[in-house]
């Protein structure tokens, strides 16, 4: 490493569900600091979702949903005697999560025809059932870690 490790920073859980996931969940949907804009589609597809479910709470749904995204192997970048090999390496229960919100997010944001608040409450729920673009790209990180197995023993 080259330098000291980023400090963690614990955020608060939000106010309507009391949970951290989801006030990470409206920090990365968040643009330019609009923070209420990113609550309001949060809560909006949360309705949505209870909606469509008959669940009385989304957040077990959201939750559910992230497990079923969140990857649990994916490649890193090893540079070993001036070749760079793709070296397998298993990701965090903190980092897979954010990686889940992320494509949650973005393919989201890539939808089109349908306000905001409805394209997530469909991706999430999509994630639910174990379905979706971003279980797609789980399956191909997870793919492209077992193709480059063979550089596993790169790993330090």
């Amino acid at each position: 490493m080259r330098r000291r490790r980023a400090v963690k920073r614990q955020i608060l859980p939000d106010p309507k569900y009391n949970s951290r996931i989801v006030a990470k969940m409206i920090n990365i949907l968040m643009i330019k600091g609009k923070k209420s804009t990113a609550e309001t589609i949060v809560y909006g597809a949360f309705d949505v979702i209870k909606a469509k479910t008959g669940e009385e709470d989304p957040v077990k749904v959201f939750n559910k949903a992230l497990e079923n995204i969140r990857p649990r192997l994916e490649v890193k970048p090893r540079r070993v005697g001036g070749a760079t090999y793709q070296v397998p390496i298993e990701v965090s229960q903190e980092r897979g999560i954010s990686l889940a919100l992320r494509w949650i997010k973005d393919f989201s944001r890539a939808k089109k025809g349908k306000p905001m608040p409805e394209r997530l409450a469909d991706e999430i729920m999509a994630g639910f059932k174990g379905e979706g673009a971003a279980i797609k790209k789980r399956d191909d990180t997870h793919k492209m870690a077992e193709a480059n197995k063979a550089f596993a023993h790169f790993r330090w």
